[in-house]
């Protein structure tokens, strides 16, 4: 792992370097997206159960109720408890993020209205493959149901063309009817063209590889997407000497076992520090069973940071913008009110990243990455409700409001506005 130190002179070259290096192997994937877009765009279903079968060997793209229901009567008890707990939690906070209505009369008897309208359809995108998330049904289905998203559709791959129990309980839980047994950019594709099987939906969300991130950039305009990058994950832990190395470590590595292009930074005002959760993380990684996947990610994106002062720091943590944000210092408060640019930020020794993964706190783990929570949030609400204003002026305030629109109409050349406003003033 890269260790740099902020007393460098080219501390800031190098932490550029290595955070732009990232950006660019997330990025490499668009050529070939672009051709498996175009062909499902152009061959349908057909498309789709060859891209299926080359990269999940499945060839089934809609599983029955009958096996839905088998693989989920399968599923261990112990996990559908968990997967309850977190449904309610999860619902209970996405259910406090209410949207008011505004309407109100002016001096004029003017009526101006504001209203909140669901999309009429998302789709979920739950990754699958070698690890399927449940987790991630949660995240993104239940903020499309409390915001009143009457159709919502689930696409995730099977893992060697099995379906994993726990996801589909999950879709159970969050009363999914629709699901597809597809994942990758045919999958972005197919929803947002749709296909003779599948119908098009206003919105896809939901994490995914760079691949699946370039393919939603790519339909992006013919349907929405979120408005961030929620991408190969990101951690970014502030430690100090009151910090259980054992504990950082394994965060990091926990981080890390996502994706070969997770990044895991740390930074600390202790060398030694670094130096000893460098040393315990190599120790931990052979316990895991995804070692290979966290030592890529961690040997290539990996970086340890030496810096001294606690303003450097948040100066830092902002220009990263990270996905997940652990401040497990003594004196988290300090920093707080610095922090500007995160998806989400743990504070103190108990709040680990890994608890929000899963749901049990109630808050959404599908977040900004890639450096945009620099100008965007986690999945919300919000993100499946439209805003519509509505305008109901009357004669009085067309006449004493008119004379002002028609001045500026006039003063950017459009007669026609202006000609058309003139046309509904009483004449005197």
């Amino acid at each position: 792992m890269k260790i740099l130190s902020s007393n460098k002179k080219k501390f800031e070259t190098e932490l550029n370097n290595l955070l732009e290096l990232r950006k660019r192997k997330i990025k490499n994937s668009s050529t070939s997206v672009i051709n498996i877009i175009k062909d499902v765009k152009k061959n349908g279903d057909r498309a789709l159960i060859k891209y299926e079968k080359r990269f999940n060997r499945n060839s089934k793209l809609i599983p029955s109720k009958k096996q839905i229901l088998k693989t989920i009567k399968d599923l261990d008890k112990k996990v559908k408890k968990a997967i309850d707990l977190a449904y309610n939690r999860i619902h209970k906070f996405h259910s406090l993020q209410k949207f008011k209505d505004i309407s109100y009369v002016d001096k004029f008897k003017n009526k101006i209205q504001y209203k909140h309208i669901p999309l009429e359809s998302a789709a979920i995108y739950v990754p699958g493959s070698s690890a399927s998330y449940p987790s991630s049904v949660l995240m993104s289905a239940i903020p499309a149901m409390v915001a009143g998203v009457k159709r919502i559709v689930m696409i995730n791959p099977t893992y060697k063309g099995k379906l994993n129990p726990a996801v589909l309980y999950a879709a159970k839980k969050c009363k999914i009817r629709e699901i597809y047994s597809i994942g990758g950019p045919s999958a972005i594709a197919a929803v947002a063209y749709g296909t003779k099987k599948i119908k098009p939906v206003n919105k896809v969300v939901g994490p995914g590889n760079s691949f699946v991130v370039a393919a939603k950039k790519e339909v992006f305009g013919d349907i929405g997407i979120e408005a961030m990058t929620a991408g190969p994950s990101e951690v970014t832990i502030v430690c100090d000497k009151y910090s259980n190395l054992e504990w950082i470590a394994s965060d990091l590595i926990g981080q890390a076992e996502h994706d070969i292009l997770a990044q895991c930074i740390l930074i600390s005002k202790d060398k030694k520090i670094l130096q000893d959760i460098k040393f315990e993380i190599f120790k931990q990684l052979k316990r895991i069973p995804r070692l290979s996947i966290a030592k890529k990610s961690l040997i290539n994106n990996g970086i340890l940071m030496y810096i001294p002062s606690n303003s450097k720091i948040a100066e830092v943590i902002n220009k990263i913008g990270p996905e997940h944000l652990e401040l497990n210092v003594k004196d988290y408060k300090a920093f707080i009110s610095k922090i500007r640019n995160a998806g989400s930020v743990c504070l103190g020794k108990y709040a680990v990243m890994a608890m929000t993964d899963y749901g049990v706190p109630g808050t959404n783990h599908i977040l900004p990455t890639n450096m945009t929570s620099k100008y965007s949030s986690g999945l919300s609400v919000s993100e499946f409700i439209k805003k519509i204003s509505y305008i109901n002026l009357s004669k009085k305030g067309i006449e004493s409001l008119g004379p002002s629109a028609i001045t500026l109409a006039n003063y950017e050349g459009l007669e026609g506005h202006a000609q058309s406003i003139i046309k509904r003033i009483r004449r005197k």
